[in-house]
């Protein structure tokens, strides 16, 4: 669980990332789960985009994508959502 500061400066290092999942009409699945998974162990902080058609709020495929990957929800704005997780082998991201 994160606290409100840790979120805060995460929120901040998300504004420079570029969004690289998409949530489409097909859903969330395993695979996504998974290339989720191994996307959080490289970089530890993702910013994922929710399509029109995909039938998901952010909010929704968020808390839906934490509870099978293990992460912690940082921020949803409009379609957009960030995840964290702590890398186990490549820590890049140090937390207050």
């Amino acid at each position: 669980m994160l606290t409100s500061k840790q979120r805060a400066y995460l929120r901040s290092l998300a504004q420079n990332i570029d969004t690289i999942f998409q949530i489409g009409k097909g859903g969330i699945g395993e695979n996504a789960c998974l290339q989720i998974r191994d996307a959080l162990e490289a970089r530890e902080l993702i910013k994922a985009k929710v399509l029109e058609n995909s039938g998901y709020t952010a909010r929704k495929a968020a808390e839906e994508i934490s509870k099978a990957v293990g992460c912690d929800v940082v921020q949803c704005v409009g379609n957009k959502f960030v995840l964290y997780k702590e890398s186990e082998k490549k820590k890049k991201i140090e937390l207050i």
